[in-house]
């Protein structure tokens, strides 16, 4: 129960990362919702790997590198859903405001994240 705790608070630190980074993107530069968000999920995915490894899971034994690795892989999979999530609900809601399907879409893959991470990436050998 721990463990979902503490990554909870990592997705949230995450969400504000990437809520941050949007917001400013979509206010300060020319870039689209499209663009800026595959910035913010870059941002976003950094914070939450540093926060995970620190306080959320367990020592793996492996490398630092290997461990990144894991965590990217599983990071950008989760990321595609996210972002393939977010373009699905702006195309077909062209009303939908960009945050708002980012809260969706960052919610349906929290569920993805959590089980690829806590069984892949920070599983010991």
């Amino acid at each position: 129960m721990k463990k979902l705790i503490r990554f909870t608070i990592a997705g949230g630190i995450g969400f504000l990362v990437d809520a941050g980074i949007l917001s400013a993107l979509l206010h300060l530069t020319p870039h689209g919702p499209f663009l800026a968000r595959l910035a913010a999920i870059a941002f976003a995915m950094a914070a939450t790997w540093a926060f995970n490894r620190r306080f959320t899971f367990d020592r793996t034994g492996r490398s630092l590198a290997a461990e990144g690795f894991r965590y990217g892989s599983v990071g950008v999979t989760a990321a595609l859903v996210n972002y393939g999530l977010y373009c699905a609900l702006l195309l077909s809601q062209p009303a939908l405001q960009p945050l708002a399907a980012m809260v969706v879409a960052n919610l349906a893959s929290m569920v993805f994240s959590f089980f690829g991470y806590s069984r892949f990436v920070f599983r010991a050998e």
